[in-house]
């Protein structure tokens, strides 16, 4: 495969429109909600709030959608990170209903407010297919398959490897897992109308604001200390995610910042990638370390992975592009002479059980740790914490779970090589 002279740039940020909104001046006065961290938490959060009449200030430690919303897969799918017969054997038959639901909901709201805010992103739904690496994986598939189907979306699908290899022109599967519910989208024209979203709806948008202080005042306000100045709130939501720095440390205890990497290919002629991928759904593979993948509406393809457990800087990690550049020769070989255009990384706000967690820490709201699922749950998120911050717990689907701190994790994920051993050891064993 062509290594070329691929950009770095995240494919979404590099051929996003660039945001206007945002707010000149320094940061001051007040406002009923200072919402940290300019992802799609914090943008539809900021859009939620102003329907509801609150005023808002969004403060961006760099540019609106620059980390993990511009830096994804551009994958927006329906069902929990993890195998829904286990978190079921695990947590019980109520809170794995609920919690698939509150994915199937999350994927509801990136259509309404995508509707709502007239954003023009090609968003449409052609299903998420998981694909069985190994046949052990298809047996669970299988089981996962029948009780999804039971308990709470009857129009999952379970196919077999003839159906598989008709989806996806690769003899590496054994057949698969497809939810009709799973959708795309250009993520950085997404995230941009969001926060242009936003501003014309009356919030203001600081980019460069990194936050560096929170002063907890005696009437239950904040003091909010950023790069560009500092205003009072009545009420904070936190949404940074994997924040390295800032006034977050009890955050940063309870997420691992894992590393997720993506190339995408040179446009391709339609006509090939209506023979390898004619439905054009969303892809992702059984293994622990497996790989995703889709294709863009300019016909290029999309592939990512975490291809390394490494602490290096996943923006500037060439080893893990070639590790992905090989995996996509390896599944596809037809690809292996077609140039790479981009290669990115970016990182993954993980916790330990993956599940996602919002609520409110010492007079802080928050939302976070969507441990690769985010950018459904990130949107759906930010307007169920709107209504959070009106009194309204109960329409928060995480309050239901504790977090606790990770063992021996106090900011630095010193840890992630040895978790990265322990999974590759996993997927060779089962």
């Amino acid at each position: 495969m062509s290594l070329g002279p691929a950009s770095s740039d995240s494919y979404w940020l590099a051929t996003a429109p660039g945001f206007t909104g945002a707010t000149l001046g320094p940061v001051a006065g007040e406002v009923d909600v200072a919402v940290i961290g300019g992802g799609f938490t914090g943008l539809s959060a900021a859009v939620a709030l102003r329907q509801r009449g609150a005023s808002v200030a969004v403060l961006e430690a760099g540019r609106v959608i620059g980390e993990a919303s511009g830096r994804n897969g551009g994958h927006c799918n329906t069902g929990v990170a993890q195998d829904y017969a286990a978190l079921h054997a695990s947590l019980g038959a109520e809170k794995a209903r609920a919690f698939y639901q509150a994915y199937a909901d999350a994927v509801a709201s990136v259509e309404a407010v995508i509707a709502e805010e007239g954003i023009a992103c090609d968003f449409h739904k052609a299903g998420k297919l998981k694909l069985a690496a190994k046949p052990q994986h298809y047996d669970n598939l299988a089981r996962t398959c029948e009780l999804i189907r039971q308990e709470v979306d009857p129009q999952v699908e379970l196919l077999d490897a003839a159906q598989v290899c008709a989806e996806v022109a690769s003899d590496d599967f054994h057949g698969g897992l497809l939810q009709h519910n799973g959708a795309q989208m250009h993520m950085g024209r997404f995230g941009v109308g969001l926060a242009e979203a936003a501003v014309r709806r009356g919030a203001q948008v600081f980019e460069g604001a990194a936050v560096s202080d929170l002063q907890r005042l005696p009437d239950g306000s904040f003091r909010v200390i950023s790069a560009r100045g500092e205003l009072r709130a009545r009420q904070v939501l936190v949404a940074t995610g994997n924040a390295s720095v800032g006034p977050f440390q009890w955050f940063r205890r309870r997420i691992a910042s894992v590393g997720s990497f993506i190339i995408a290919t040179a446009p391709l002629p339609k006509a090939q990638l209506d023979g390898l991928l004619p439905n054009r759904r969303t892809y992702v593979t059984s293994r622990i370390i497996g790989n995703y993948f889709r294709t863009t509406p300019d016909h290029r393809l999309i592939f990512g992975g975490r291809a390394r457990f490494a602490l290096s800087d996943p923006r500037q990690d060439a080893k893990s592009g070639a590790v992905l550049r090989a995996a996509l020769g390896q599944l596809f070989p037809s690809l292996v002479q077609t140039p790479i255009d981009y290669c990115w990384g970016g990182l993954v706000d993980m916790t330990a059980d993956r599940l996602p967690r919002a609520g409110e820490q010492d007079g802080l709201f928050y939302a976070m740790g969507y441990s690769g699922h985010g950018v459904q749950m990130s949107v759906h998120m930010g307007r169920v914490m709107a209504e959070v911050l009106e009194g309204r717990g109960q329409a928060n689907p995480w309050r239901v779970l504790d977090w606790p701190a990770i063992p021996g994790h106090f900011g630095k994920p010193w840890f992630l090589p040895l978790v990265g051993l322990y999974y590759r050891v996993q997927d060779r064993l089962h």
